[in-house]
Order: structure tokens, then sequence, then C-alpha cells
């Protein structure tokens, strides 16, 4: 008998190669939300254009790569129908001592005949034999940065985008995904399920950064988000929202306790809001913050369901990325201080980052808990300049990231720091921009705006490697 574990082949690790274009800088693979008032009313900090001028250069770097679709994929769901979404638990690795084979096993066979088991938080490289999960991932960051750089040129190109990328993926007739994640996470083998598990429900948690995007498109009068494409788009979601709350896969999902939980709420809150349903998305906010939210966090700021993971440094990050997005949910409502709101143990979000930046993190790096603490700086303050002396001591260029734009107000410590024309972030002031190189201000009311509208794609392919590299090629769940 050969070995009792089958290991993809060299040939066929090869086609995780594609997984390259579907991974973006780590700092913005958490769902998100633009804070819509601050970017619709343009007035920024002109310590921000670094970050605007590196947010126009993402934009510009995955618009050579879109659009994106869930017919894009060469295996297709049981049912047969290719606009069916797929994706495959990551965590969950082939054990073929069951098979008892005397000669080696093909990849359909390992994936058909042996048994499968959990390794937690160790992602299984041939997962992205099937990556609607990685595609849906960067089709939303390359909505919200397309958006955000229309917002700060003022050129309607980047809704325009935007736009396409949001109707490929849900409206348009040959590429539709249809409304629903019955086959996310499919657990394959013997002993597989055949259908989706609940945690790939969290395989559309990053829908809350295209959601914002088209309220920004909505409350700026993009041409290019007509009114069919709006409709259309209205029309997916309230099919995918029967689904969402009916569906034994999803409710699942809703009553898990940790970061997946989270992540269920602030999808339905913000696809509540998109259609209109503001009471429904209140509700949705009260359920939250009263219901899982207060075991989430104790007295010390330790999350306790993340705590226990494999990768905890990564699950503390991804459970508070979830919480201040559903925080900004609340804002944009105007229903409920989601900031302020306590668990049982008498603490909030601010004592759960608190408590991060103590940890040290793991071989992944701090990366992704940046825009955590810029985000909680910029809520609560920063009186002793606690949270911009820690991103200094770790990230010496961070007024430059993307995330610095939108988590204002927020001290650049005094860092000059500037974009070169790949993408990269500098230290020091750099040249002056050439009127040729900056883009308009008349159009968007934003005085202090200099963000370059041309790119390099070399930068970003660095930033894009980088991010695969710390992952391991992963979809971060």
């Amino acid at each position: 008998m050969l070995g009792s574990l089958a290991l993809l082949s060299v040939a066929a690790l090869a086609h995780s190669a594609n997984a390259i274009s579907y991974f973006i800088d780590a700092s913005s693979y958490i769902s998100d939300w633009i804070p819509v008032n601050y970017t619709t009313e343009g007035n920024w900090p002109s310590n921000t254009v670094p970050a605007q001028q590196e947010i126009v250069k993402a934009a510009d770097y995955w618009n050579q790569q879109g659009p994106w679709s869930v017919m894009n994929k060469s295996i297709i769901a049981p049912t047969g129908d290719p606009h069916d979404y797929l994706s495959w638990s990551p965590y969950w690795w082939p054990d073929c001592s069951n098979v008892h084979n005397t000669t080696e096993l093909t990849e359909q066979q390992i994936m058909t005949q042996c048994n499968y088991y959990q390794r937690d938080g160790e992602f299984n490289p041939d997962r992205t034999l099937v990556n609607d999960t990685g595609s849906f991932a960067v089709l939303s960051s390359a909505v919200f940065y397309n958006v955000l750089a229309y917002r700060i040129t003022g050129d309607e190109t980047y809704a325009g985008k935007a736009s396409h990328f949001i109707d490929t993926w849900f409206v348009n007739n040959d590429t539709y995904m249809n409304p629903n994640l019955e086959y996310s996470q499919v657990i394959r083998g013997a002993n597989g399920t055949g259908t989706g598990a609940h945690t790939g429900v969290l395989d559309l948690h990053c829908i809350t950064k295209i959601v914002s995007g088209i309220l920004v498109m909505r409350a700026t009068g993009a041409q290019s988000w007509t009114p069919a494409l709006d409709s259309g788009m209205v029309a997916w979601t309230n099919k995918y929202l029967v689904w969402l709350t009916t569906n034994p896969i999803a409710m699942g999902e809703k009553a898990a306790p940790n970061n997946h939980g989270s992540f269920y709420f602030s999808q339905l809150a913000s696809l509540q809001i998109l259609v209109g349903d503001y009471a429904g998305a209140s509700n949705t906010l009260k359920e939250y913050y009263t219901g899982i939210y207060q075991a989430q966090i104790t007295k010390t700021g330790e999350q306790p369901f993340e705590a226990t993971r494999t990768r905890a440094y990564h699950y503390r990050s991804y459970n508070a990325g979830a919480v201040i997005t559903l925080n900004r949910i609340a804002d944009y409502l105007k229903t409920m201080n989601g900031w302020d709101t306590k668990t049982s143990q008498g603490v909030n979000i601010q004592a759960a980052v608190d408590f991060a930046m103590t940890v040290p993190p793991d071989d992944e790096g701090p990366t992704e808990a940046y825009p955590n603490i810029a985000a909680i700086a910029s809520h609560y303050g920063d009186p002793d300049g606690k949270y911009a002396s820690w991103l200094k001591s770790h990230e010496a260029t961070y007024p430059g990231e993307a995330w610095f734009f939108w988590n204002q107000p927020f001290s650049d410590s005094g860092i000059q720091v500037h974009i070169d024309d790949t993408g990269n972030i500098l230290a020091g002031a750099g040249p002056a921009p050439s009127s040729s190189s900056s883009a308009s201000s008349s159009s968007n009311g934003n005085k202090t705006n200099a963000a370059s509208s041309s790119v390099s794609s070399s930068g970003w392919t660095a930033k894009v490697v980088m991010a695969v590299v710390a992952a391991g090629f992963a979809t971060l769940l």
C-alpha cells in the first residue's frame, strides 16, 4: 500500500499559481465598509494623499485582471450548473488508508475514494483548483478600490469598472452566480458531505465592501451605476437573502459564536441595507450585539473563541475586523452605537484590539492587525499616541497604506511617505507630482488630492506575491 496520506502532485500544485491573481495586500482581505459620508463629502486630510495614490494604483492593478465570474472554473458543482458557486473546505485533507490501493491514485480518485479529515488552520493547497472563493475576494476588493478611486480622482472610468465587475458576477445572464451557497466549502472524499458546510457562508463575507461601494455610487450619482444595474443587483440580493435567512446551512453559520457568526451578521445587515430594509438591518445588528457579541470579548480583552484556534493571532484580528465592520454599518444606519456597546464582561472592541497589540504575532506577522488599530484610533482617539507609536514601530511607512485613507482622523506620526510609479510605499516626501500625473480636484471637492491615475503593475504584483507567500495561497478563513 502506498503512503496513507495522498498528497497533491507537483503538476497539480502548479495550478495553484492561479491563486496569485486572487490575492491582494494582506491589509485589506478582511471584510470592510467604506465610510459613506466621509467618502462622498470629499474634504479629506492632506496627510492622506499618499494613501489616496496607493488606492488609485491598486484599482489600476486590479483593472488589468478582471472581471471575475463563477463561470471561470473547470470543476462544476454536483448540480452540473456552472452558475453554482463552488469551493472546497480548506482545512480538510485526504487520508487514503481506507482505499488499500497498490498503485498511485489519480487526483480524481483521491477526491472521491479517500476519507478526508480536518487539520485546523492548515490549508490543503489543492483547494485552489476550484477557487470561486479567491475570485470573490478579489472582486470585492476591486470594487472597493475602484469606487474609492472614482471618488478620489473624479474619473467615471473607475465607477465604470466597479459597475462592470458587479454586473459580471451578479447580474449578467451569461455569467451570474446563482443566489445561494449550497456548495460552498464542500468536504470531499468518501466520507464527504456532497453539499456545502455552514462555514462556507463565510466565503461571501467580503460582500460588505461591494455593498458600501454601491452606496457611494448611488449617493454620488455615478453614471455607470445605472437604474437597470441597480435593479438587477437588488433582485439578486433579495433572492439571496431568502436563502441566507432560511436555509439550514446559513442558519448553522448564524449560530456560530466566533468570527463566523460575526461575519454572518455583517453580511446580512449590509445586504438588508442594499435592498432598503433598514428596519431589518437594525434588527440584525441588535440581534448580534445582544446575542453572540456578549461572549466574544472578556474583561481582559481576550477573544476566547478565537484564542483557542491554531492561528489565534490571525483569528483575533479576523473577528475584530468583523466587529469593526458591524460598528460602521451601525454608524451608517444611525440607529445604535456599536462602538460603545459592551459585552457581558463590560468591555468593547477597543479592549479586544488593545489586548491583541500585546500578543506577539505568529509566523504570519502583524500586518492584518494594522487596519484594526487605525480604526480604533480613528474612532476612540489616540491622546497618548499609543496606537500611532505601535504602528510606527511595526510599519514605518503606514501613512501610505490604503487603509490610512478611510481610518480618519488619525495621526501620521510625522512620517513623510510617497508612492512610486509601481505602487511601492517609500519613505520620504518624494518628487512633487507633475500636473499631468495628478488627478483633478475640481470634480470631487477634494482640495488636497494628488493621486496619480497611471500605474505600472510590478509594485502591486510584488504585494500580491508577498501576500500569497504569507498566507500560503490562503483564503484566510
